[in-house]
């Protein structure tokens, strides 16, 4: 297919999202971005991945009023230089993941998981979003399977790491973290099966291409 090719991918724990994600870039044969993202900032940004790590998917603890304010703000400078890399925050990893995205974006194609990848790159005619769900039992099933726990404990994982999923999102895009009007597509994947589900978003983005 010819031209650059942008897809994001949001996805419910246990939807299989990160497998279709896998297929679809595959497809493509370009490269999926997931949390090597992390390792990529880190390297760029000569800042030890560890730092990253502790913030991955967290928002800023001083709120989005703080943020605007410019109270507390990010300690990264334009120099690319940090004037404190232990108080690295939410929004400096942010801004610096968002700097990454977009520098990828502006050279080749991709296909993103999460890290707001939608709202980064949404104003680039390119950009095709996408948001995978499944049904509960599904999803739990997977995470008891994955994880090695109980249907309860699967139950309280998924909900946990949704939270802070949506909490993410939600701050730094100020829209609603798998609300269908934030996404070009979203998809049941148990009800259509994984590989369907990556045909799908292969034959959907083919087709609004085309129009």
């Amino acid at each position: 297919m010819d031209g650059k090719i942008l897809i994001t991918i949001g996805r419910q724990i246990g939807s299989g999202g990160l497998q279709v994600a896998r297929m679809v870039a595959d497809h493509f044969g370009i490269e999926l971005y997931d949390k090597n993202l992390l390792m990529i900032t880190a390297r760029e940004s000569g800042i030890a991945p560890e730092f990253f790590a502790k913030r991955d998917e967290r928002p800023s603890a001083l709120g989005r009023f703080a943020r605007f304010l410019g109270i507390g703000g990010p300690v990264y400078a334009d120099s690319g230089e940090y004037s404190d890399v232990g108080n690295l925050s939410g929004d400096d990893l942010f801004a610096l993941q968002s700097k990454v995205i977009n520098r990828i974006a502006d050279n080749g194609s991709g296909v993103f998981v999460g890290r707001c990848a939608d709202y980064v790159l949404r104003d680039r005619p390119e950009l095709f979003s996408v948001f995978i769900t499944a049904d509960e039992g599904y999803r739990v099933g997977k995470v008891m399977e994955r994880e090695n726990l109980t249907k309860e404990e699967a139950r309280k994982f998924i909900e946990s790491s949704e939270r802070k999923r949506a909490s993410y999102y939600n701050y730094y895009t100020f829209k609603k973290w798998g609300d269908s009007s934030s996404y070009d597509l979203c998809l049941n994947s148990s009800r259509f099966g994984l590989e369907k589900t990556a045909s799908l978003i292969v034959d959907m983005y083919k087709t609004r291409n085309l129009q």
